[in-house]
């Protein structure tokens, strides 16, 4: 763990934590010099991260980081060495804005184009920026964004290819979610899971699922009623489990120009969660199950137990509202209530859940070994404040183990903040070694208001390598590891 002594009595200043919210205009391309520690020789192949790179167009803030083009970054390992590059995927409003230098569409989350609302009334045109996720399978790197379509990179250049419409699986138009997840073994070899979704008075969810060569296996659609805003979901060998979050949409502000979607979105607290169960199975029937209200972006993972289904996520009490007039870099902290891991067990016989913490540190982002997806397990890694308690920018990786409630925490405060853990097996591990592999993240650090890739051994959460890039990387969402490239 740094040993650095934090300069005040926190872990953290804001005005240090929104430092890392500037825009990075140059693409780069090159070797990693400048490092701490040594890059496991057994660690080859290459981390890809995908998130907002600007956070203006033309001198133009946008209102929402989430509203800013999507940037992928790769570092490459091989025989104890690393390279760096990042480029913008080069979708068709990431390059019409950028040769105009100004904002020509909404974005989702508040972002209006200059001229008030007046200009922006009416127009509903959908701008893909490709920020959130980015995966490699059946030989294609996607950059997924979960409105719209995939955009195909060179996996080893990062340039952009065009939108994919995976063999036609997709048409024009077409939704194709940021968070899928890969079952290891389904008839015995693994598979990609994923989802589309398309919301209104009710809601149609459609499941996908490809084999290793990227081919569609299944599909099949099943509506909700009610308007659904869903992030995320978890899987189990039977079924996709997604949660109905209790929110209202009222399109009138959105309409007028006003607002954009996302600030048109409020929380029902005197509304529940629905569970909502679909068989993998095309042929099974969809089960709706409410639970007590809350709100959930990410799920940890989720497995059977007989009849019940256990389900593992990072939960809020409510939605944090997207107000117009407020910038985000500007939040307090302490004024909002931390996200938190809580299992839930659904019972699919009673038709009824349980709710109990797991872990009360604020934490995000959460990922488990490869190999336990949809199984059970014991050890989960997650993004999380230095404290153990309130609510705090992430500055730390925790690990967790939930069945013996073992903690361990590696921390990059006072002047680090970090990005989502990645993990990465080790080549010659067991199966069923929850811990033996790397944890990769992003950490950029305030002080030299540069952005390290940090290698961390899983089973103890050491340091074993810090490469310092020339530069720093804007905080971003989600990544993978490919060990093919």
């Amino acid at each position: 763990m740094q040993t650095q002594q934090s300069p005040t009595a926190q872990s953290y200043t804001v005005e240090d934590w929104r430092k890392g919210y500037k825009s990075l205009y140059d693409e780069f391309d090159y070797a990693i010099t400048d490092s701490e520690g040594q890059i496991p020789p057994d660690l080859q192949g290459t981390l890809f991260r995908n998130g907002p790179g600007l956070l203006d167009v033309g001198g133009d803030r946008i209102q929402h980081p989430f509203d800013g083009d999507g940037m992928v970054c790769a570092v490459s390992f091989k025989n104890g060495q690393a390279r760096f590059r990042n480029r913008f995927v080069r979708t068709e409003g990431y390059v019409a804005e950028q040769q105009a230098q100004k904002l020509l569409y909404r974005g989702v989350f508040g972002t209006q184009k200059p001229g008030g609302w007046l200009a922006n009334a009416f127009d509903f045109r959908l701008k893909n920026i490709a920020n959130t996720n980015v995966i490699y399978w059946g030989g294609k790197l996607l950059a997924l964004w979960e409105a719209a379509e995939p955009y195909r990179l060179d996996p080893q250049t990062l340039e952009t290819i065009g939108l994919d419409y995976l063999g036609g699986v997709l048409q024009p138009g077409d939704a194709f979610a940021a968070h899928p997840w890969v079952d290891p073994d389904c008839n015995g070899e693994p598979r990609l899971v994923n989802f589309a979704i398309k919301p209104g008075l009710s809601t149609t969810i459609t499941l996908y699922e490809f084999d290793v060569a990227g081919s569609l296996v299944q599909q099949h659609s099943h509506s909700v009623p009610g308007f659904a805003f869903i992030h995320d979901f978890a899987i189990t060998p039977h079924y996709c489990i997604f949660f109905q979050n209790p929110v209202q949409f009222n399109p009138v502000p959105f309409a007028l120009g006003l607002r954009g979607a996302g600030e048109c979105i409020t929380f029902r607290h005197d509304q529940p969660t629905q569970v909502v169960i679909i068989p993998r199975d095309p042929a099974g029937t969809m089960q709706v199950i409410p639970a007590e209200s809350g709100f959930v972006f990410h799920h940890a993972n989720a497995y059977e137990q007989g009849e019940t289904l256990v389900v593992d996520s990072i939960a809020y009490d409510a939605l944090p509202a997207v107000e117009s007039e407020q910038d985000f870099r500007q939040v307090v902290f302490e004024s909002l209530a931390p996200g938190q891991l809580w299992r839930l067990r659904v019972d699919l016989n009673t038709q009824t859940v349980e709710r109990s913490p797991l872990e009360l540190r604020c934490c995000e982002f959460p990922v488990v070994h490869p190999n336990r997806v949809g199984r059970e397990y014991s050890t989960i890694y997650a993004a999380a404040a230095h404290q153990p308690s309130g609510n705090a920018p992430h500055q730390a990786i925790l690990k967790a183990n939930v069945e013996t409630g073992d903690r361990q925490l590696w921390s990059a405060a006072p002047w680090g903040y970090v990005s989502e853990p990645v993990f990465v097996p080790r080549p010659t591990a067991e199966p069923d070694a929850e811990d033996d592999g790397w944890l990769l993240t992003l950490v950029f650090n305030a002080h030299t208001e540069r952005s390290e890739v940090v290698i961390l051994n899983a089973a103890t959460m050491a340091l074993e390598a810090r490469l310092k890039l020339q530069h720093h990387v804007p905080y971003g969402l989600h990544g993978s590891f490919a060990f093919e490239i």
